[in-house]
C-alpha cells in the first residue's frame, strides 16, 4: 500500500473508531429506565426504537464528514482545528446524556443543548474550508439536534421544576 493510501486508511479507521466511542460512551450513560418512562412526553415525540438508527447514521455521516475534511486539510494546523471542533463536539454530545439521563437534569440539558446545536454549526463552518461535502453531511446531525432540543424544552415544560425537592 502506498503512503497515502495508508494515510487515508488510517484516517478512515481512527474517524470510525472515534464515532463508535463516542455512541458507544453516550449509550451507556443512557438509562431508559423508571425515571425516564415516567416523564411526561409530547406526543410528537419519535419511538425510542428510532434513536440508535439515527444516532448510527448521524455517527457515520459525521465520521465521513470527519475524513474528507482531514484529507482535505493542507497541515498540522488545519488538521489540529478538525480534530479539536470533532472533539468538542463529542464531549458535548455525551455531556447532554449525563446531564439528561444520568442527572435527570432536563432543565440543565436544555441549556446545554444550546451549546451543543453551536458545536454542530462550528463542525459545519469549520471543515468547509476542506471539504465541500463534509457540511453538507452534518446537517442531518443540526437537524436532529434541534428537534432533540425541542423535545428537551416540551419535556421540562411538561414535567418540571427539577432538582432537589422537585418531584
Amino acid at each position: 500500500m502506498t503512503p497515502v493510501r495508508t494515510r487515508y486508511v488510517r484516517a478512515i479507521l481512527v474517524a470510525a473508531a472515534a464515532a463508535v466511542a463516542v455512541a458507544v460512551i453516550g449509550a451507556l450513560v443512557t438509562e431508559l429506565g423508571p425515571w425516564y418512562q415516567a416523564l411526561a412526553k409530547p406526543d410528537w415525540k419519535p419511538p425510542d426504537a428510532a434513536f440508535g438508527p439515527i444516532w448510527t447514521l448521524i455517527f457515520g455521516l459525521s465520521a465521513i464528514a470527519g475524513v474528507l475534511a482531514w484529507n482535505g486539510a493542507a497541515g498540522g494546523t488545519g488538521r489540529g482545528r478538525i480534530l479539536a471542533l470533532f472533539a468538542v463536539n463529542a464531549v458535548l454530545n455525551v455531556l447532554w446524556s449525563v446531564l439528561f439521563f444520568r442527572l435527570h437534569r432536563p432543565d440543565w440539558s436544555l441549556a446545554q443543548v444550546a451549546v451543543l446545536w453551536l458545536s454542530v454549526a462550528a463542525l459545519m463552518v469549520g471543515i468547509a474550508p476542506h471539504s465541500r461535502a463534509g457540511p453538507w453531511l452534518l446537517l442531518p446531525y443540526l437537524a436532529w439536534v434541534s428537534i432533540a432540543a425541542y423535545l428537551n424544552l416540551e419535556i421540562v415544560r411538561l414535567n418540571g421544576p427539577f432538582g432537589l425537592g422537585a418531584q
